[in-house]
């Protein structure tokens, strides 16, 4: 499967990612502030940075689960408020919650969402991607009886159903295994996505993407800085030795 990004034909920006001034606060407290970046098509990028420091939130402004504060955020050139339908047709979007229902098997799960958006040839697509992700067979178990890394497989699944040009994932490298963490580098580096993550483990970073940035204080950081500098730089934020 391959993402493909929506043609632009109204002049719009051209990244696929693209945050001006990005704004998020709960009531009095700011969480992301004055974030600016772009993503350009195609491209994999890390977020970085400490607990608390407002990468879930902003993953979540982008998958239009919550409304910015101000500022402006598009995806494919679509506004996440605005828009915000069709930039949900564009993302694919893993968070903490898998969003996946215990009582019905994987492949009842993926029929779920794949009707939710209108996957043409569902039966086909549901277990070419259960494929992918090395689910075929526990493709009839109850997803409640599942491992922890197997329901983080699944839930990747389900964000890649629908074969989406973006992806939008928070910490999906968590409790995979080995084998796991070999299916994740293979949906994040084939097929030619946008990929925007967040992950605890730097070198991780460093292996599944093509730059990385750091957000410190719901600000993003040194965005023009090669890898290892912008990895240097998020260490020494946290006061971690090399």
């Amino acid at each position: 499967m391959t993402g493909s990004i929506v043609a632009d034909t109204r002049g719009r920006e051209a990244g696929a990612i693209v945050l001006r001034g990005l704004r998020k606060a709960y009531g009095p407290v700011p969480v992301v502030r004055d974030a600016t970046l772009t993503v350009p098509a195609g491209q994999r990028v890390a977020l970085l940075g400490a607990n608390g420091s407002g990468k879930t939130t902003l993953l979540k402004v982008l998958a239009t689960l919550l409304r910015p504060s101000g500022g402006t955020a598009r995806i494919g050139g679509y506004d996440v408020v605005q828009e915000a339908d069709a930039v949900r047709r564009l993302v694919g979007f893993l968070g903490h919650q898998t969003y996946l229902y215990d009582q019905l098997t994987p492949v009842e799960n993926l029929t779920f969402y794949g009707r939710l958006y209108r996957v043409p040839d569902l039966r086909a697509r549901v277990a070419a991607t259960l494929e992918a992700v090395g689910l075929s067979p526990r493709r009839t178990a109850l997803t409640g009886q599942l491992s922890h890394g197997q329901r983080q497989r699944l839930a990747l699944a389900r964000a890649i159903l629908h074969d989406p040009a973006v992806l939008i994932l928070d910490e999906p490298d968590a409790g995979l295994d080995l084998a796991g963490l070999e299916v994740l580098a293979r949906v994040l580096c084939n097929g030619g996505r946008t990929v925007l993550f967040t992950t605890h483990n730097p070198d991780r970073a460093l292996d599944l993407a093509q730059r990385s940035v750091v957000l410190i204080g719901g600000r993003l950081e040194d965005q023009e800085r090669s890898p290892d500098a912008t990895l240097a730089a998020y260490r020494e934020h946290l006061g971690v030795a090399r």
